[in-house]
């Protein structure tokens, strides 16, 4: 889904050089998924440019399921506070107004066939795909992503430079799609990738090419209409990756534990970055805390907004940490508390406990592939879309520097810490996710007086949760009804129901 516009909270009574701003989402993309984490098997140059010549955000989390970030995003709010615990659709005819996007090109479901744009869900099936409101089917056949990246750029082209441009692009990739084929991207992307054994994997390869590639022609496009110099750009995605068959997907959150759906580090830490001229110190690796409540403060004060504005969010303004690399007033985490499911994680300071799990734990492991293997190509950084578009502005860093800042954002288990057994399911795990970010030794049984702390703080954070406004799937949202088409059902009077 792409929407853009200049979001009416970020317009209103700003100073006359406030900045574009230009957020790309990626759909379940893993840890290890991107080159500028350590992983040598897929590259990503474009993405890999932006996060050298801007700051890598090593410790962003995100919700472990995409609705529940794209809410926090939106509203600065814990999904625990708005009630978004789960996967759902509930779109009417007012949302995207009242969102205060000009423009919206994409779908309204949570996934999608990436050629022929149906989606089956929960055993409904049917076209989805809108601009606006109206059903796009002028765009069935064409790739997803390369409809994204030039509704990007045409929209960029477009644009009135007097005016600041809010530009979200929330990519269907790397989302799988339906049984019939999980995963696609064009044959000629994924013959590339002959070297990688696990036919999957190979699939998901071409998937993440045309999601670089596509962030390389937009941020190229935002260079050649002279906007770039002007610009925020933050790349992340909205959860941890599906790995190993996951969701019938082949991501790779390597060497973190766990994958989507889980509160482990795999399933809530996201690959991220933030790019622009207007940070005071770039090209290097963030080690302040984040997390995506954060962005509605911290990029309504990097526009020249008093963040005073805004109440009750659990969001926290980082710009100036973020921009000079001063500590962060962000030090706690809620990655999830959801008492149906039967689990809490939070972090405090360098602490995350586990109260239960998902899944009966069956996803409670690490999961590769590590990409260690073969050389990481540098040349193809500076070679690319984005690496010549920044080049030409003069933010390219030395590739010494965009070497040691690779080295510094990949995390390395210390195999000298030994596995110590976790059972969340039948008592409560404990670790220094500071020094052990891959979750391997758990200090339940050896730091009680810190569990007992971190088990009140988290009793204490469920006290302030709402309940959880999802619902079972209505059957008169059946597509079947509506021509074959997912639509805002709710809206309608239905007459024949049955």
């Amino acid at each position: 889904m792409l929407l853009v516009s200049c979001v009416l909270v970020l317009c209103a009574g700003l100073a006359d050089a406030r900045p574009n701003i230009v957020y790309f989402l990626a759909d379940d993309l893993g840890w290890n998924d991107v080159g500028f984490h350590g992983s040598n098997q897929i590259p990503t140059p474009n993405i890999d440019a932006l996060a050298y010549s801007g700051i890598v955000l090593q410790n962003f989390y995100v919700a472990p399921v995409c609705t529940p970030s794209r809410s926090a995003l939106m509203t600065g709010k814990y999904p625990i506070h708005t009630g978004e615990f789960f996967m759902t659709l509930s779109w009417t005819d007012d949302l995207i107004l009242y969102l205060r996007f000009d423009t919206h090109l994409g779908i309204w479901a949570g996934k999608i066939d990436m050629y022929d744009h149906t989606n089956m869900e929960t055993g409904f099936w049917g076209f989805d795909f809108r601009r606006g409101y109206e059903v796009a089917d002028d765009l069935f056949g064409q790739y997803v992503t390369d409809i994204y990246t030039k509704e990007a750029v045409k929209l960029i082209t477009r644009h009135n430079k007097s005016e600041p441009l809010f530009l979200m692009v929330s990519h269907s990739a790397m989302h799988s799609g339906n049984p019939s084929e999980f995963i696609r991207a064009p044959d000629a992307v994924i013959d590339k990738f002959k070297y990688i054994n696990d036919t999957q994997r190979r699939k998901y390869a071409g998937v993440l090419t045309k999601l670089d590639e596509s962030i390389g022609k937009v941020v190229e496009s935002l260079q050649k209409q002279g906007l770039l110099n002007n610009t925020i750009i933050i790349f992340s995605t909205d959860n941890g990756g599906p790995a190993a068959g996951f969701n019938d997907n082949a991501a790779s959150n390597y060497p973190l534990k766990g994958v989507k759906n889980t509160a482990w580090e795999g399933g809530i830490r996201g690959a991220a970055l933030l790019w622009s001229p207007l940070l005071k110190m770039p090209s290097r690796v963030a080690t302040q805390k984040l997390h995506i409540v954060d962005w509605l403060p911290t990029l309504y004060r990097a526009a020249g907004g008093d963040t005073s504005v805004f109440e009750n969010i659990d969001g926290i303004d980082t710009w100036e940490a973020l921009s000079e690399d001063l500590p962060s007033r962000r030090t706690d985490l809620v990655h999830n508390i959801d008492d149906q499911l039967g689990y809490g994680s939070i972090t405090v300071g360098e602490w995350k406990v586990h109260k239960g799990t998902t899944y009966k734990g069956n996803w409670d492991k690490w999961y590769g592939p590590s990409g260690r293997v073969g050389k990481y190509d540098i040349e193809l950084v500076y070679n690319s879309y984005s690496g010549n578009a920044i080049r030409k502005i003069g933010r390219m860093p030395s590739k010494n520097i965009t070497l040691d800042i690779r080295e510094a954002a990949t995390i390395k288990c210390d195999d000298s810490i030994p596995i110590t057994a976790c059972k969340p399911l039948v008592a409560p795990c404990l670790y220094n996710v500071d020094t052990d970010p891959c979750e391997r030794n758990n200090l339940a049984n050896e730091k009680p007086d810190i569990l007992q702390m971190m088990l009140s703080e988290l009793e204490k954070v469920n006290q302030t949760a709402l309940p959880p406004n999802s619902k079972e799937p209505d059957p008169l949202a059946n597509p079947k009804y509506w021509g074959r088409v997912f639509t805002n059902f709710g809206d309608y009077e239905h007459l024949n129901e049955k």
